[in-house]
């Protein structure tokens, strides 16, 4: 494990803790300039009611992944309250729901069988007597499978294959310009429809303090993320630009200055299982950095914590549970289901001398053994982890084009003065060979995601689905992945219970990946027998 594993931050204070004190300091000021002394009692319970601090702490290291809070929420975050109110404020983009299953978040029961009040991948902290809500590890890091039998079985370290982030995003931006979150008496009774409530004083805090901070914060994100957001195809379930947004807000870059290559940039989010043995290896989709304490840090930040608010215990809780995290077994591995050793035999005999180098093997353990456990992953292969360049892989630049020098640049300054200064990131070649361990869960495939199956990669791209439906959990346990049937782009809904993935558009070529697509039918279908069990 690389990295420090303490973070100095007591001398701190965070973002919203300054923005409030100074807020609340001038409303104590006018206080005693209106009204005297009987104002400034007031004022004064003020400012002590609203310096206490919390963070909820949780014993198990699944639910801290799913629950805990890494520090996004003081500079990033929405008030509880707020987050709560929402879907009854502004129904129109819930439906029928209450909460944030449209946007693909994930609710889990508890011990009650009460549906929890956050989503997994979205924590809490109280920051000046205010309990903010946002983004954890989990959001992006946390995928449903749907068996046969209907049951959804939510897995941790898997890809997010039903959040739309860019729907979200774009939510949460439009609400800079509705009236209605600056309203206090919309506001409130939204809160109480959702089971909240504002006392008095409560409210006076929200009316003059909590909500123009938010729609001021709300303003400057509007600003710096619209135009990219308008630029871009819709990303779909699954899918994130990862460095476009954090160049506009954590770095202060202007759209305008962006070259063309680089606005069109969406990938998938990545499995994150067995981490100890990617240390050293080239990491991210594009390989920037080889150090993992730097890699978890980054992505930290794209979650949206800052230089000032990043809790470092909490983001190595994770790290450390993730370390040898193997990913669930595939079912065709787990049961057997009559797999044809001969065929299995044959594929991993193809997958060696074609696939081997570059991504490893799953590991010499026995077939349909039903024990649960997968066999080690093979992390050996001479180019496993390293770049492979852009003209040789051949796939769509726009990622890669998205990362670039000066961005590498930029990033080397943050944490400057402190032992976490980013030391590592680069520009690089191409796109990195990853290890294939989950590869059941990781539909639909290459970086972009714009191949729907493992059967679909075996193709030219010319016969590849030039457009399908992004964001269904259940596998396809002939082709591998998830099921994705094919879509007319022209004629398909972009919303929460499908979306069409158009390989057409900028940014989602479906094109390049080539080894395997001269095979034989037969040794096509060999060698997805065996991928079948990754």
């Amino acid at each position: 494990m690389s990295g420090p594993q303490t973070w100095v931050t007591a001398s701190q204070e965070h973002l919203w803790t300054r923005r409030w004190r100074r807020r609340l300091f001038a409303l104590v000021l006018t206080a005693v300039f209106l009204s005297g002394i009987a104002v400034v009692v007031v004022g004064a319970y003020l400012l002590v009611a609203t310096a206490r601090s919390h963070t909820p702490y949780y014993e198990d290291a699944v639910e801290h992944f799913k629950y805990g809070s890494i520090g996004s929420e003081p500079a990033s975050g929405l008030p509880a309250k707020l987050w709560y109110a929402l879907p009854h404020l502004v129904p129109e983009a819930f439906g029928e729901a209450r909460d944030y299953r449209p946007f693909g978040f994930l609710y889990e029961q508890d011990a009650d069988g009460q549906q929890r009040d956050l989503p997994i991948g979205v924590g809490s902290r109280t920051e000046s007597g205010i309990e903010l809500v946002w983004f954890n590890c989990a959001l992006c890091h946390t995928g449903t499978v749907t068996g046969t039998d209907g049951t959804r079985q939510i897995m941790p370290g898997m890809p997010s294959n039903n959040l739309d982030l860019h729907r979200f995003i774009g939510f949460i931006l439009s609400l800079a310009n509705d009236p209605r979150v600056g309203d206090i008496d919309l506001v409130e009774n939204a809160i109480e429809k959702s089971g909240g409530d504002l006392g008095w004083l409560e409210r006076q805090i929200w009316r003059f303090l909590v909500l123009p901070q938010v729609r001021e914060q709300l303003v400057l994100r509007a600003a710096a993320l619209t135009p990219l957001l308008d630029a871009q195809p819709p990303w779909g379930p699954g899918r994130v630009d990862t460095f476009n947004p954090y160049k506009l807000i954590q770095l202060n870059m202007f759209f305008s200055n962006l070259a063309p290559q680089e606005i069109v940039a969406a990938s998938d989010f990545p499995s994150i299982y067995l981490q100890r043995l990617r240390e050293g290896m080239q990491l991210h989709w594009d390989g920037n950095n080889r150090s993992l304490f730097e890699r978890n840090l980054s992505a930290a930040i794209g979650a949206g914590v800052t230089p000032e608010t990043v809790d470092i215990p909490a983001i190595e809780r994770v790290v450390k549970w993730l370390l040898d995290l193997p990913p669930p077994v595939s079912p065709v591995l787990e049961t057997g289901g009559g797999l044809d050793k001969s065929a299995l035999e044959k594929g991993r005999k193809i997958y060696r001398e074609a696939c081997y180098g570059c991504h490893g093997d799953r590991g010499n353990g026995g077939y349909g053994t039903g024990s649960g456990e997968a066999p080690a992953y093979d992390f050996g292969g001479e180019r496993i982890g390293s770049v492979t360049p852009i003209e040789e892989v051949g796939t769509d630049p726009g990622r890669f084009d998205s990362y670039t020098e000066e961005f590498a640049r930029n990033q080397r300054r943050l944490f400057a003065g402190t032992p976490y200064q980013f030391r590592h990131f680069e520009k690089t070649a191409g796109y990195a060979n990853l290890p294939l361990d989950g590869l059941w869960l990781r539909g639909p495939y290459l970086h972009n995601g714009s191949v729907p199956t493992l059967a679909d990669l075996l193709e030219p791209p010319e016969t590849r689905p030039a457009a399908f439906i992004r964001g269904l959990d259940t596998p396809d346990p002939k082709k591998g992945g998830f099921k994705s049937p094919v879509c007319d782009p022209e004629h398909s809904a972009h919303g929460p219970k499908e979306f069409c993935f158009d390989t057409s558009l900028p940014g989602n070529g479906n094109h390049g990946h080539l080894w395997g697509t001269d095979l034989s039918d037969a040794d096509k279908a060999a060698l997805l027998t065996y991928l079948l069990t990754f």
